[in-house]
């Protein structure tokens, strides 16, 4: 499921991260870092998805 992330991710950075935690503050920060910048989104949705312990909202 985490390739799946990771592919969403790469197409729409905050839709991964949405996937993995919900309408919690990590999404709401890849917001953020998307707007202000593709690259830095996409790299904030990869390290939310790749990590290995349970992300809280």
């Amino acid at each position: 499921m985490d390739l799946v992330r990771i592919i969403l991710s790469v197409l729409i950075p905050p839709l991964g991260v949405f996937l993995k935690v919900g309408f919690g503050k990590h999404f709401w920060l890849n917001i953020i870092l998307t707007l202000l910048g593709y690259i830095p989104g996409l790299v904030h949705a990869i390290w939310i998805i790749a990590r290995t312990e349970p992300v809280s909202a």
